[in-house]
């Protein structure tokens, strides 16, 4: 499991490529870990922040006081499984999975 952060998010290509290469499943913490060949993803929809982002800003301009707005824990969150590098790493996804999954890569 890699977890998100600045420092861990400027190396994810280098990441990623070392899990391939040594076949080692990883699960990632947002899609952008997916465009760079990440196996699995489970976290918060970054396109839904984006949007809920805007209402803040939104509700702001028409001059709500920041200070006054609640603090929002996220609310979507995505699964996203990409089929190609698992055959990469010799790894069979089973169907119930792929299910479930919001997403998938092939």
């Amino acid at each position: 499991m890699v977890l998100s952060g600045p420092v861990v998010n400027s190396y994810r290509t280098q990441i990623v490529n070392l899990a391939l290469k040594s076949r080692l499943p990883a699960i990632y913490p947002n899609d952008l870990w997916m465009e760079v060949g990440g196996l699995i993803t489970y976290g918060v929809s970054r396109t839904d922040l984006d949007r809920r982002a805007a209402v803040y800003v939104d509700k702001i301009l028409k001059g709500a006081k920041p200070a006054d707005l609640p603090v929002e824990q996220p609310k979507k969150f995505e699964f996203i499984i990409n089929l190609k590098t698992a055959k990469r790493i010799g790894l069979k996804i089973p169907p119930n999975v792929l299910a479930r999954a919001d997403r998938v890569i092939r």
